[in-house]
């Protein structure tokens, strides 16, 4: 017999799910991590809405705080060079077609 790692049951050590909570128990014996805590997921989100994913970088376990440290400071600096780049084309834009007289 071992225990449920989800509710703590006395259950089968042959069991492949929880007859109490239901829950499916992984064959290593680890608690299986969330699909948002994953590598892919993180950097994929960094990638489309930028510093509003930093909570996944923050919440996951598996990093260290020094990684996450670092993270944040690249994505943010990324975040403000963007906006200024665009602050910057824009006002090119501005210029150029005030300059052709259209505006």
């Amino acid at each position: 017999m071992k225990k449920c790692p989800f509710c703590a049951e006395e259950i089968q050590d042959e069991a492949i799910k929880c007859r109490f909570c239901g829950e499916f128990l992984d064959k290593s014996g680890k608690l299986k991590t969330k699909w948002y805590f994953a590598t892919t997921t993180v950097v994929i989100a960094l990638l489309c809405i930028g510093p509003l994913a930093l909570s996944l970088v923050w919440f996951n376990p598996r990093y260290r705080t020094v990684t996450k440290a670092v993270v944040t400071v690249l994505v943010i600096g990324f975040t403000f060079l963007i906006g200024y780049l665009a602050i910057r084309v824009y006002l090119r834009f501005i210029d150029s077609v005030t300059k052709l007289g259209i505006y």
